[in-house]
């Protein structure tokens, strides 16, 4: 049985990875949504999935603005997101042990009843959703100011944290989520950044890889990529997650809408980390 604080969970990342002032907050937000130039017919079809990276905003918001600008002034009963946990922890799969998020934008409401079903309905299958407080996991909330900004109207939110690489696994998951979510109205967002320190141009020729796998909607071939270091995202998982559960919700096509480095913030090519965005859609 799942137990959730009454209170929400506190920014550890507001004010370091990005800015703690609400105002400047929602004016940043908003321009890296209104500079993503989307024309009106480059996207066809319903988004229903997003991948999107979860550095710092100085480094990744802008190519991250290009998924959200792709539902710009949409509405969703609930927004999906996986991400990688950085740090060590013992167990596949992890999610919050507070009720909501909290960001200088406001708050996020987690969907505690539909995440307890899902837990339960996981555990049945021998895969424990294990709760964690205080933890310092910026890749999800990175994503939640994007969110604030971009959606119209209130949504509430169900975060994991996956560690596993297993596609068994990871099929799993993603079967019991869609199960779980179908007959709402939904975003799945994957947070991932792509390859870590390489030079620039062995970052790119990696990351265009991982992109023309997440393109083609491969997530095999995404898990594949990762293992056999053609290419690298530390949401590799999260990412193959997201396609299997888009697959099953009818997705026929994956849009790459927008890629960067961390060279283009830094001015440092010898060492870089690479960002791409997406958007999923039936």
């Amino acid at each position: 049985m799942m137990e959730f604080k009454s209170t929400e969970r506190p920014s550890p990342i507001a004010g370091t990875w990005y800015t703690s002032n609400k105002q400047v907050l929602a004016s940043e937000m908003d321009k890296f949504l209104d500079e993503a130039k989307l024309s009106d017919d480059e996207i066809q079809g319903e988004v229903i999935g997003l991948v999107s990276p979860h550095a710092g905003h100085r480094y990744s918001g802008r190519t991250a603005g290009y998924a959200y600008r792709s539902v710009k002034g949409q509405e969703r009963d609930l927004v999906v997101i996986l991400s990688p946990f950085h740090q060590f922890f013992p167990g596949e799969l992890i999610t919050t042990a507070f009720h909501a998020y909290e960001t200088p934008l406001g708050i996020v409401e987690v969907d505690v009843d539909m995440l307890s079903k899902l837990a339960e309905k996981l555990k049945n299958k021998g895969i424990p959703i294990h709760q964690i407080s205080n933890d310092p996991e910026h890749a999800i909330e990175i994503q939640l100011p994007f969110l604030q900004r971009a959606l119209k109207g209130n949504f509430k939110l169900l975060p994991l944290m996956v560690r596993t690489r297993d596609p068994i696994i990871l099929q799993t998951i993603a079967s019991a989520v869609f199960e779980a979510i179908k007959e709402k109205s939904f975003l799945l967002v994957a947070s991932t950044d792509l390859s870590h320190f390489f030079p620039l141009d062995i970052a790119e020729e990696m990351d265009a890889e991982m992109l023309r796998v997440i393109k083609d909607m491969d997530p095999e071939g995404v898990l594949f990529a990762e293992q056999d270091g053609t290419a690298a995202a530390c949401g590799a998982s999260s990412v193959a997650a997201v396609l299997w559960m888009a697959l099953k919700a009818g997705a026929r096509k994956t849009y790459i809408l927008n890629y960067s480095t961390s060279a283009d913030a830094t001015g440092d090519s010898t060492s870089v980390v690479g960002y791409g965005s997406a958007a999923i859609v039936r």
